[in-house]
């Protein structure tokens, strides 16, 4: 019966995505959607593969020849400072994995954070490692396999100009938030202190690795929801608007994980509450320097995809009633497409892939792949979400996924 009634909701939804995307070409006969390619794998096994990155940051070299890409034998478990991955590159042209380097500062969720830097678009990356001790993060040049300079702080946010990123407590992070962290204490966690006044969101210089901290975990203790005796505060998620002049991050606390959604400008001023109380706030993608998608607890009632600009309460659910789940949302570079995705449905433990016309708020269904439940079976913390991304031509959208039975790197192409 169960089974049943999975089968007719998804089928409910398909047709209803398919009504809604006709209704939307009727009305504006200039809607198209793009020509749209079955996925394609650029890894295999035996070994494990990933994006070395978070969704929604950009994982091809600007002539998008070659994405970055995580190796590693571990499949079900989550990663210690013990296990380290091969950061390399698959060249679109043969689709060879080039081994770069290797990284004891990675993780499932977030890879080891690479970027392309805007600096040299081609030729430059920086990642996080775990070295002597400490985590840092180091900038390589990808055809020279040389490393160019190590920076002396982690990063999880890099600048659209290539020359600033942000950093925040990955230590922290390992006990607050134990997937998104790193194993080996290369930072200094300040877990007896709930709302340290010298941690927070860091603003690196990348050429004279020098800091500056814009917004402490203490700043913005009176903006969040009360924490416990024994209660940990810790920031996460962290992202540059378009042109670099704002953050956004969520602000979050254990044990109950309670979620405040922040921007702050660039300066380190002008810090402001994203939604009212209770709206929360999960995944996030910046539409244009003003505008700003986060999927929130709607109205406090409803999870939702949300569009509204900053200072503002100009909010707006996307997709007219299809996509009020949390998913994680991010834009085409030319901003007229949103791709998002969907956690395992329970009974057919199948993702879907969605993309969504700006304009009309159409939607089309990209795909939809099958989550084993081995990678999160006996407190196996190896989640595979299809975390999609966009290539910098917004022609290609790439995706994770264990939908064979093995974590592999996939690209759908767009004409």
């Amino acid at each position: 019966m169960i089974m049943r009634r999975e089968i007719l909701f998804y089928s409910v939804l398909i047709i209803s995505i398919f009504i809604l995307a006709c209704n939307a070409k009727d009305k504006n006969p200039d809607v198209l959607f793009p020509e749209i390619s079955e996925p394609v794998a650029l890894t295999s096994g035996p070994n494990q593969h990933l994006f070395a990155s978070y969704y929604g940051i950009n994982s091809w070299s600007a002539d998008q020849r070659f994405v970055t890409v995580l190796e590693t034998p571990i499949k079900y478990r989550l990663p210690t400072e013990n296990d380290p991955a091969v950061l390399g590159m698959v060249d679109l042209q043969t689709n060879e994995f080039i081994p770069l380097a290797e990284t004891r500062a990675w993780n499932f969720q977030q890879g080891c954070m690479a970027h392309w830097l805007r600096t040299h678009p081609n030729s430059q990356i920086i990642y996080n490692d775990f070295v002597d001790g400490k985590f840092v993060s180091i900038i390589m040049d990808v055809h020279k396999k040389e490393k160019i300079k190590t920076i002396p702080y982690p990063i999880a946010a890099v600048s659209p100009n290539g020359k600033e990123a942000i950093s925040i407590n990955f230590s922290r992070l390992r006990t607050t938030r134990e997937s998104y962290g790193y194993g080996g204490d290369g930072q200094d966690a300040k877990l007896d202190v709930q709302f340290p006044k010298d941690e927070g969101l860091f603003l690196i210089n990348l050429e004279t690795g020098q800091a500056k901290l814009l917004v402490s975990i203490y700043d913005v203790k009176n903006q969040v929801p009360e924490v416990p005796e024994g209660g940990i505060g810790y920031f996460n998620h962290v992202l540059f608007s378009r042109d670099g002049g704002r953050i956004f991050w969520l602000s979050r606390a254990i044990p109950n994980r309670n979620t405040t959604s922040f921007t702050v400008d660039r300066n380190g001023k002008n810090v402001q509450l994203c939604f009212p109380d209770g709206w929360g706030g999960s995944h996030f993608d910046w539409l244009s320097e003003d505008e700003l998608m986060i999927t929130g607890t709607y109205l406090a009632k409803e999870n939702a995809h949300i569009l509204f600009t900053i200072g503002k309460q100009n909010y707006r659910r996307l997709g007219n009633g299809i996509l009020d789940y949390d998913g994680h949302g991010t834009f085409s570079p030319d901003g007229k497409w949103m791709v998002t995705d969907t956690y395992p449905s329970k009974e057919l433990k199948e993702q879907k892939l969605y993309l969504m016309d700006m304009k009309t708020e159409a939607i089309l269904p990209l795909g939809r792949f099958v989550h084993p439940t081995a990678f999160r079976d006996n407190g196996k913390d190896a989640q595979c979400d299809l975390h999609p991304r966009w290539s910098p031509n917004g022609d290609m959208i790439g995706f994770n996924s264990v939908t064979t039975g093995d974590r592999q790197v996939y690209i759908i192409n767009l004409k």
